[in-house]
């Protein structure tokens, strides 16, 4: 047998069978490679259970019961209390938890588990306070009081019967798998053999062994998604130099003097980084974070201004024909006084201006392009494109940032990505990895603290559609946002107000009847949109429903209410987003919440919301409840391609797998020929994903 061994099918293993294999097949094992890669997510650990007559306070141990009672309670000021209580060789030991009402839907009375945490005596009996839990199921083999893999399982296939085919795949085929870290790289980084840590993972002795086998494997994943990110970075700077736009005193001081206020020290610090690179020669690749409204785009219409002071054309692309429009009018008025020539180009354009757009792009008259993603098609020739404003990258595809070095000119232009959703670290090192990370941290000048409240029944909601009235008379605007535009049959029976046409027909016939109700949402033509927003914006209607499309870029500072309807539905940081359009002026802001969700995962994000205000920190909670892809809301796009590791989980190594792996690129030691397996590999993972080139 050789390599080609693991393409083999797992038919053929000892004990699989037709039947069986097709089982597998449920869980995507096909061959005998899949299955020494469908790694268990946890271990059973059943090699040092104590009995509850031999338990010690404060010492970390395991103890193995049967779940004979379960009860929660709320106690003073609305907290949750659970208790699990289990049969321990004759002695009650209890598990308690605070303010996690779900758990005691994990436990069924009957069940065999095993509490790990430090116990403490209470009332003569042994407590664990949140202890880790593992139901220990009917397994077979726990009288052997081993470390036992826990696999996925598809119905038809037990536990134990996956252990021992995954047992006999490991020992006869892991010779075969092939490493593609050389010893010497591997004693660098601090890390055992390929087949070493596979053998570790799905047959352990020790927790110990598992953990370094799996770090193992988390590490690889991590490593060689760094490498491609490393990869990506090198090509781009060595596919020719960038212009150099330098900024003298006298451009920063012409350019400063067109904003109405002054610039804060976050902006500054920005400005600084970003006027580095522009003037470097090599092209800039730049993430630039902040909370809304902290000035973003004041700091990319300063790049801007110092593009075209040098010479050069420059381009803002936004994601939405409402978001571009937003920009161009902030960033027409802010250039009312100035001679740079611009202009607005979205898909809705028409044919003879658009002609006339693309003539003056292509002769270099204009200067500054605004625009939808028209500004990409391949009919857009730029004469000297000097900076690309990309903002709300996550919301385009991941491949689209690069399109605009793929021109005729010898000079690639510099790439500034902007995000007003504050991005987990973790993320910023993975999905923007390829990029340098600029961060203004400064809170909004004058921005105040949005009151947020959760409204959860019937009652709740008349008395926050009454407070709403009041601020209403007194002059002020709101938000009414819906996750969808129409409601389905399951809403309407359920409850009407689930869509934002709906929300309109109820609001303006009903409760607002007395006010000016206007709707926007995504299907409406770009005129109708812009044409809601500018009513909106002038104060002639003073209640805006709509479904996300405010949820970037729009900016009316007498708008004070933001309703969120079924709040659950969005991803924190979403939310934050939403709620993050009021309070843009000089009054109080109030956001609510509409959910009857009663999920955990609801209940935690939702709770945090009320409590939080930072957006980074809101990011990070968010990153820990639901996961990379929903948190930018983009998990079509959004997926990290990646096998094993956990983002929030894995900082750490992330961290270390970056710095080991730009340093591998950046020294040049990753093009000697004993790393092309390693090369190979990256390119297989992640070449498609990350646009890379296939060679250097």
């Amino acid at each position: 047998m050789n390599a080609d061994s693991l393409q083999q099918s797992v038919q053929f293993l000892r004990g699989v069978g037709p039947d069986r294999m097709k089982l597998l097949a449920n869980l995507g094992i096909v061959t005998v490679g899949d299955l020494l890669w469908t790694l268990p997510r946890d271990v059973l650990d059943l090699t040092n259970i104590r009995p509850a007559s031999q338990l010690r306070t404060g010492e970390l141990q395991t103890v193995r019961g049967t779940v004979v009672d379960r009860d929660g309670r709320t106690t003073g000021a609305g907290r949750t209390l659970v208790g699990v209580l289990i049969d321990s060789d004759g002695l009650y030991v209890r598990g308690l938890w605070f303010n996690q009402p779900w758990m005691i839907h994990k436990f069924q009375v009957g069940e065999s588990v095993l509490f790990s945490g430090k116990p403490k005596r209470h009332a003569g009996r042994w407590e664990f306070s949140h202890p880790r839990v593992q139901s220990i199921g009917d397994t077979d083999t726990e009288a052997r009081r081993e470390i036992l893999p826990v696999y996925p399982l598809t119905e038809g296939l037990s536990q134990d019967q996956m252990r021992r085919i995954v047992r006999m795949a490991v020992e006869q085929f892991v010779e075969f798998v092939p490493d593609p870290l050389p010893a010497g790289l591997r004693e660098r980084l601090g890390v055992c053999g390929l087949r070493q840590a596979i053998c570790e993972l799905h047959l352990p002795k020790t927790i110990a062994e598992f953990e370094a086998g799996r770090r193992r494997l988390i590490f690889d994943d991590l490593f060689e998604f760094q490498l491609g990110l490393a990869m990506r970075r090198r090509s781009w700077k060595t596919r020719g130099a960038a212009p150099a736009l330098p900024t003298t005193a006298k451009i920063d001081a012409r350019i400063r003097r067109l904003f109405p206020f002054t610039f804060t020290e976050g902006q500054n610090q920005a400005v600084a980084e970003i006027s580095r690179d522009l003037a470097s020669g090599e092209a800039m690749h730049r993430l630039l974070q902040a909370e809304v409204g902290a000035g973003k785009t004041a700091v990319a219409l300063y790049a801007i201004l110092v593009t075209v002071a040098a010479g050069h054309q420059a381009v803002f692309m936004a994601p939405t024909e409402v978001l571009a429009n937003q920009h161009w009018q902030t960033i027409d008025a802010a250039l009312a006084h100035s001679r740079v020539r611009r202009l607005l180009l979205t898909g809705g354009l028409p044919p003879r201006e658009r002609r006339e757009a693309l003539g003056g792009i292509a002769d270099g008259s204009v200067s500054l392009v605004v625009g939808t993603q028209a500004v990409i098609q391949k009919d857009v020739a730029f004469a000297k494109l000097g900076l690309v404003v990309i903002d709300e990258q996550h919301k385009f595809g991941v491949m689209q940032r690069a399109v605009f070095s793929k021109g005729n000119s010898e000079l690639s232009p510099h790439v500034l990505v902007m995000t007003a959703t504050p991005i987990p670290r973790s993320l910023c090192l993975t999905q923007f990895g390829d990029l340098d990370l600029t961060t203004i941290v400064d809170t909004p000048p004058g921005r105040q603290k949005v009151i947020t409240s959760r409204v959860t029944d019937a009652a709740m909601r008349q008395r926050a559609w009454e407070f709403i009235k009041e601020q209403l008379t007194k002059g002020r605007q709101a938000y009414v946002v819906c996750p969808r535009i129409e409601a389905t049959g399951e809403d309407l029976s359920k409850r009407p107000a689930a869509s934002a046409e709906e929300v309109f027909k109820l609001l303006s016939a009903g409760t607002f009847q007395n006010f000016r109700v206007g709707l926007i949402h995504g299907r409406l033509d770009s005129d109708l949109k812009a044409a809601g927003m500018e009513a909106f914006s002038n104060g002639k209607i003073d209640v805006l429903v709509s479904t996300t499309v405010v949820e970037v870029g729009i900016d009316v500072p007498n708008a004070t209410i933001m309703v969120i309807d079924e709040a659950h539905r969005f991803g924190l940081s979403q939310l934050h987003q939403l709620r993050g359009r009021i309070s843009r002026g000089k009054f109080q802001g109030y956001c609510f919440l509409f959910s009857d969700a009663q999920s955990p995962e609801a209940q935690r994000r939702l709770a945090a919301l009320e409590t939080l205000s930072d957006g980074f920190k809101i990011a990070e909670a968010d990153f820990e409840i639901r996961g990379p892809g929903d948190v930018l809301g983009t998990r079509q796009h959004g997926d990290l391609p990646l096998r094993v590791a956990d983002l929030a989980r894995d900082e750490a190594i992330l961290k270390e797998a970056r710095a080991a792996a730009f340093d591998l690129v950046r020294s040049g030691e990753f093009d000697r020929p004993e790393l092309a397996p390693l090369k190979i590999r990256v390119l297989e993972r992640f070449g498609k994903a990350l646009d890379l080139p296939q060679t250097g």
